[in-house]
């Protein structure tokens, strides 16, 4: 798969809510050349729309009612 096939990729997965972050993984993942394959104005523009519009941030669980934060203790 190529650069930008994976980009597209990445970006349609919803886990990276800008370009910065998507050009990062590709680096990590080994791609070459990403900051000159991903420049265009066009690409950088639709992959910026798409991370947008799939982005779907971590939310932590946290509890319901503020005394489940504490522990218990024996009585």
């Amino acid at each position: 798969m190529s650069t930008v096939e994976r980009a597209y990729v990445l970006a349609r997965s919803g886990q990276y809510g800008d370009l910065n972050t998507l050009k990062d993984r590709l680096k990590a993942d080994g791609c070459r050349a990403v900051d000159a394959l991903l420049a265009t104005r066009s690409l950088k523009g639709h992959l910026e729309a798409i991370c947008a519009a799939t982005y779907k941030p971590v939310v932590q669980a946290t509890p319901e009612k503020p005394e489940e934060l504490e522990p218990t203790q024996p009585e």
